[in-house]
């Protein structure tokens, strides 16, 4: 990926991210009602219904994978894992800004891995019991 695609997948994240953090704290003013807002609602759900909640969307991401790999990709089946995806990510900001967290937190920790096998990295963690 090239340094403008990054900063523009930074960017995009970083702005729904601030997106949903004005959307929590709005749910948490009781400026956002969870009847109209769907932001709202989910955060009305608390850690579990948010947890829950990327739990379905996690399986569903799955099932499309699975689908597009069994019609060999086909362009619709493409789009729907795509969408699929799109709800799992959406959900996991979701999960970050009800955890005070943001993609930024992520993205470091993925640059922090870079070069590290995984199976070296899942070995550290580990052994540090954080598996």
């Amino acid at each position: 990926m090239t340094s403008s695609a990054n900063n523009n997948l930074d960017s995009a994240l970083s702005h729904l991210a601030d997106v949903v953090d004005q959307r929590r704290d709005a749910f948490k003013a009781g400026q956002a009602d969870p009847k109209t807002s769907y932001t709202a609602l989910l955060f009305s759900k608390g850690d579990d219904g948010i947890l829950k909640k990327i739990g379905e969307e996690a399986t569903e991401a799955v099932m499309a994978a699975k689908d597009a790999r069994h019609a060999n990709l086909a362009s619709d089946q493409q789009k729907l894992l795509v969408g699929e995806m799109a709800d799992l990510w959406f959900h996991c900001l979701i999960a970050l800004s009800q955890f005070g967290l943001r993609p930024e937190d992520v993205i470091g920790e993925l640059e922090h891995r870079l070069g590290t096998s995984g199976i070296e990295e899942k070995a550290t963690r580990k052994a540090a019991g954080n598996a």
